[in-house]
């Protein structure tokens, strides 16, 4: 499993890596900080999971509005290692929703990021389970599920 919140935080900004964690809807966790020069709080929800049968290979899943309050993003965090040509998957409740590109890597994983349109938001809002999709090799695929239990709720009181 991923280090922590620190790491998944650290890619929103370094003052984030000090985050608080304000509260906890179903398995997602919101965290909070003032970045250094704003004059407000910057909030993001995150969920750090696992491939169950690959422990070692995680994710750090975090969802934020960004500072001008314009858009809504959704920012994975992926170990090293993985092959970015196939970029990230996701599969909401057993359909598929698509890949998206790696968009950076850092020292500590690679980022794959999209904005978060009111489709994707209310499949994340209903949908059950979702399963993230990184590659080791071109033919083999790891999915990580992803709990959607509080994501809703965490989402709406996201500032």
């Amino acid at each position: 499993m991923f280090a922590a919140l620190a790491i998944a935080a650290g890619l929103m900004s370094p003052a984030l890596a000090q985050g608080v964690v304000k509260a906890q809807y179903g398995d997602w966790q919101m965290s909070c900080d003032t970045p250094p020069g704003a004059s407000f709080e910057q909030c993001a929800l995150i969920q750090n999971v696992s491939a169950e049968d690959q422990p070692n290979v995680g994710l750090s899943v975090i969802v934020l509005k960004t500072a001008d309050k314009q858009a809504r993003l959704l920012r994975v965090l992926a170990p090293l290692g993985v092959l970015l040509p196939n970029g990230l998957g996701l599969n909401i409740d057993g359909a598929n929703i698509g890949r998206v590109a790696f968009v950076r890597c850092l020292p500590n994983g690679c980022v794959a990021e999209v904005v978060l349109d009111d489709e994707l938001i209310t499949k994340l809002t209903t949908g059950k389970s979702a399963i993230f999709f990184v590659f080791k090799t071109p033919e083999e695929g790891i999915g990580i599920p992803v709990s959607l239990n509080g994501f809703g709720d965490g989402f709406a009181q996201l500032p």
